[in-house]
């Protein structure tokens, strides 16, 4: 059916890593770019099948066994998917937004598709998996049937963002507070969804707290912060639409009289924030690196931050901080930290450890799914 290509070790199986570089390949063959591929040991038994593409990484599995990637193929693996987010209770009546398919962890790579209030908002992040995408918008029909409002094609790869019958944006309902999403024009999918377990566990710590969220984006901490029945939450971002949605986020919540929102470099208002004035603060920045080449150069960013955050925030307060850059793993994250909590003279316990929340699965033979990693300090 496809065609096939041979490792060079076959220990490739006991580790079951859903990526192959060239390297391990015996041969590499341009030809077969975005082509589906079978996998097969020395005895030309298949092993699995996936899909090869030109570069150093030359194979994303799709599935370690034999597989025709046809209709019936999407509708098993979107449903499978689906029963996963149901059984941990991803969704229910107080929260209708969540991570459908998260590429490798549900066996797709290059995958993404975030559902909010009945739209589903895919990312395709590879050119195969963008090939595939009619039977991915049908098996999502399929499984979904009338609880399906909409569709939209986020990727790269798609020249028309979408048909003017297309929704672009909806109020989503997460903890039983209320989101403005907007797919077309926000970052990512419309709203991170990443980040919907450390909210709420950010509202534990609010009560009676004047807070900082920088990075705010539209707002997910500064509510959950309201919420928790803080006294007062300021809001920074660089960008003035997304400051836009953040007022009226905290608006549909009833949370307005508490807040204060700055369209401001996070960094210059730190430094020029006033000393102990701040008794919680939230720093969720974007990825700092991209790319290996740029690892350097986030670490010394993330030292920087944390390092303001630590010489302004109040004595006896608590930073949220993380790192969602997945070149920076949890271990150097923590030594950065570390290093910006030596430097600042400040006292620091490490309360929790912080994680993706259980619609982004981490499966032990892809950690590097683990990108977004946290932690909750204290500092006297």
């Amino acid at each position: 059916m496809y065609p096939k290509l041979y490792l060079k070790k076959n220990d490739f199986l006991q580790r079951k890593h859903p990526w192959i570089f060239s390297g391990a390949l015996k041969k590499n063959n341009p030809s077969f770019n975005n082509q589906p591929v079978y996998i097969c040991s020395d005895d030309d038994k298949i092993i699995a099948t996936g899909y090869y593409q030109n570069g150093s990484i030359a194979v994303k599995i799709l599935d370690f066994s034999e597989q025709i990637v046809n209709q019936e193929y999407w509708n098993n693996k979107i449903q499978q998917a689906h029963l996963y987010r149901k059984n941990i209770n991803a969704f229910n009546e107080h929260t209708d937004a969540y991570r459908l398919v998260f590429a490798e962890a549900d066996g797709i790579p290059g995958l993404i598709i975030d559902h909010y209030n009945g739209h589903f908002i895919m990312q395709a992040h590879t050119t195969f998996i963008h090939q595939q995408k009619e039977h991915i918008f049908q098996a999502i029909k399929n499984i979904f049937t009338d609880r399906c409002l909409s569709i939209y094609d986020k990727s790269e790869l798609n020249k028309i963002r979408a048909e003017n019958d297309i929704p672009k944006d909806t109020i989503i309902k997460e903890n039983n507070l209320q989101f403005y999403v907007n797919w077309q024009e926000g970052q990512k999918t419309g709203f991170f969804l990443d980040q919907k377990n450390n909210r709420l566990r950010l509202m534990q710590y609010a009560k009676d707290k004047t807070v900082l969220n920088t990075f705010a984006y539209s707002g997910g901490f500064s509510v959950y912060a309201a919420a928790g029945q803080c006294n007062t939450v300021h809001s920074v971002d660089s960008s003035s639409k997304a400051i836009d949605w953040c007022h009226y986020n905290m608006q549909l919540n009833g949370f307005d009289n508490r807040h204060q929102s700055f369209v401001a470099d996070v960094f210059e208002f730190l430094k020029s924030a006033e000393k102990n004035y701040y008794d919680l603060m939230i720093l969720d920045p974007p990825a700092f690196a991209k790319s290996i080449h740029h690892k350097h150069i986030a670490i010394q960013a993330y030292k920087r931050l944390n390092l303001l955050a630590l010489q302004k925030i109040k004595k006896g307060g608590i930073i949220f901080t993380f790192s969602c850059s997945g070149v920076v793993d949890k271990f150097l994250f923590y030594n950065t930290v570390a290093a910006a909590c030596f430097e600042s003279n400040r006292q620091v316990k490490i309360l929790e450890y912080l994680h993706l929340p259980p619609d982004h699965p981490v499966i032990p033979n892809f950690p590097e799914g683990e990108y977004l990693k946290g932690m909750i300090l204290y500092v006297e």
